[in-house]
């Protein structure tokens, strides 16, 4: 799956509020359901969290991609966020996170899923695509770049 078929403009968030991982997530799922009104922010919230629980989502390098299987969720729904300053996130190298990927798909949904977190993943480990993203002063240059780093990936 594309980037572009992820992503929309209005969830591409710069400079997203949150002073710890719960506010973050919450933002998150605030975002969403203001744009999917059929999803609940607390259901996508309170699955964000319990993947959490599972093991933190922060992949290093400042970046996490929490990520959740999701009731009703018709298909894959994508968040990218920059957050200022960066938050714990206990991710594994131990450094806060500024950047953000977060990822809902449907419930029924396997391989799918793992192949996309797999393509975020490796599109985040560009340390220029990195640090393109985090240069970004708006949403909409946020959602740009993200859609172009993609496409020359």
């Amino acid at each position: 799956m594309t980037l572009e078929a992820l992503l929309s403009p209005r969830l591409s968030l710069c400079h997203l509020a949150g002073s710890s991982k719960k506010k973050l997530l919450l933002n998150i799922a605030q975002a969403i359901s203001e744009q999917y009104p059929d999803l609940d922010s607390d259901t996508i919230f309170n699955q964000l969290v319990a993947r959490e629980r599972l093991g933190s989502t922060g992949i290093g390098e400042g970046v996490a991609i929490p990520h959740c299987r999701l009731p009703g969720c018709a298909g894959p729904i994508g968040v990218l966020c920059t957050t200022s300053p960066a938050v714990d996130f206990d991710a594994i190298d131990r450094q806060p996170v500024d950047l953000l990927f977060a990822l809902l798909v449907p419930e029924d949904s396997d391989q799918e899923h793992l192949d996309t977190l797999a393509e975020i993943a490796a599109l985040f480990s560009d340390s220029r695509v990195r640090e393109k993203l985090r240069a970004a002063t708006t949403s909409d240059e946020l959602y740009a770049l993200a859609i172009n780093s993609a496409a020359a990936a």
